[in-house]
C-alpha cells in the first residue's frame, strides 16, 4: 500500500463526507493504492455513523471509535499503530488541510528520501491575536529548545516514512512534538514543505488559548526527555553533588568555628549556616532518590496504551 491517511477527528460530522470524496479523488487520480483512517476522539455529533457509512461506500476507509475523549496524541497513536502504508500522511477533519499537498508529501519521502515531511502554514487565514502570534513564539521556543529547524511545529499536515511512525510513542500531548520525538528516535531527516492554509469551513476550532499554555509546558517536558530521558541521574546527581557540596562547605565552617575559632559562642543551632547546611544537604538527598527512582523505572517500564477503543471497522 502507498499511503495511509490518518485523519484524527472531533464532532467534524459536517466535514467529513466533502473531506473523504476530496483525498479520493486525488488518491484515484495519481494512481495511488491507499487507506483513510478515521480516528474518533469520543465524537458526539454522529461522526461515527458517517465513518461507518464511508466504510460501507469505499473499503479503503476504516476506522477506530475512542470511547471517550482521549486527546489527538492517542488519536494518532492509534492510528499509527493500524496504519499499512508505506508512507503515512496525517491531517486535521476540518477541511484546512488541502488532500492536494499529498503527492508532493509522498514524492519527498520516496523520492527525495526524507523520514518525515511537517507543512508550514505560511499564510494562515486564523485570528492574529488568538493564534498567529502565539504560534510563532510558540514555534520560535520549541526550534530554540529542541534544535530542529522547523517554522511550524503543530501543523497537521505531515508525511511519515513508515518506519518513523512505528518507533516512536506519541502519548500526554505529545502531538505538537512528533518531529523531535523523531529526531530523539534517530531519524535526522526532517523537512519542510509550504502547504496551503483554507479557512475552516464548518463548526468552531476545538482548541482554545490553553493549548498554548500546554505546549509550552510540554515543551519543556520534551526538553527534558531529549536531554536526560535516557538518564535522568545525569540531571538529579549532579543538582544533589551542587546541593550536598553546598551543604557540607557550611557544615565544615560551623565545626571548625565551634571547636577552633570561638568554642564558647552561640550554639551551632542558633547559627543561620547551620539550617542552610541541613536544608541544602537534605535537598541533595532527595535529588539523588530522584534520579535513582528515574532509572528504576526508565529499566522496568512497559508499554501501556492510553486509550480504550469502543469500535473500529
Amino acid at each position: 500500500m502507498n499511503i495511509s491517511v490518518v485523519i484524527p477527528l472531533l464532532n467534524e460530522k459536517e466535514s467529513l463526507n466533502e473531506l473523504h470524496d476530496w483525498i479520493a479523488n486525488v488518491m484515484q487520480s495519481n494512481h495511488f493504492s491507499y487507506e483513510i483512517l478515521f480516528i474518533d476522539d469520543g465524537s458526539t455529533d454522529g461522526s461515527w455513523e458517517t465513518i461507518q457509512k464511508l466504510s460501507q461506500k469505499n473499503s479503503a476507509v476504516k476506522g477506530i471509535q475512542f470511547l471517550r475523549n482521549f486527546g489527538k496524541s492517542q488519536a494518532l497513536h492509534a492510528g499509527f499503530e493500524k496504519a499499512q502504508g508505506d508512507v503515512i500522511i496525517t491531517m486535521d477533519a476540518d477541511l484546512q488541510d488541502n488532500p492536494e499537498e499529498i503527492p508532493d508529501l509522498y514524492n519527498m519521502i520516496i523520492s527525495e528520501g526524507f523520514d518525515m515531511v511537517s507543512g508550514w502554514k505560511k499564510k494562515r487565514y486564523d485570528s492574529v491575536l488568538s493564534k498567529n502570534m502565539p504560534s510563532k513564539l510558540f514555534n520560535w521556543a520549541a526550534r530554540k529548545t529542541s534544535g530542529v529547524k522547523l517554522n511550524d511545529f503543530n501543523c497537521g499536515l505531515k508525511a511519515y516514512h513508515h518506519n518513523v511512525v512505528k518507533n516512536i510513542d506519541v502519548n500526554g500531548e505529545m502531538h505538537r512534538y512528533i518531529p523531535v520525538l523523531a529526531k530523539n528516535a534517530g531519524f535526522s531527516k526532517i523537512g519542510e514543505k509550504v502547504v496551503q492554509h483554507q479557512a475552516r469551513k464548518y463548526g468552531e476550532t476545538k482548541f482554545g488559548m490553553d493549548r498554548f499554555v500546554h505546549g509550552f509546558l510540554d515543551l519543556i517536558t520534551i526538553w527534558f526527555i531529549s536531554r536526560f530521558g535516557r538518564q535522568p541521574m545525569h540531571l538529579f546527581g549532579s543538582l544533589g553533588v551542587i546541593m550536598l557540596a553546598i551543604g557540607f562547605v557550611f557544615a565544615i565552617y560551623l565545626g571548625i568555628d565551634k571547636l577552633f575559632l570561638n568554642p564558647y559562642g552561640r550554639l551551632i543551632t542558633d547559627k543561620p549556616q547551620f539550617y542552610i547546611a541541613l536544608v541544602t544537604m537534605i535537598i541533595g538527598t532527595q535529588f539523588f532518590v530522584a534520579g535513582f527512582l528515574g532509572e528504576i523505572i526508565l529499566r522496568t517500564k512497559e508499554d501501556r496504551k492510553r486509550y480504550l477503543i469502543k469500535d473500529n471497522i
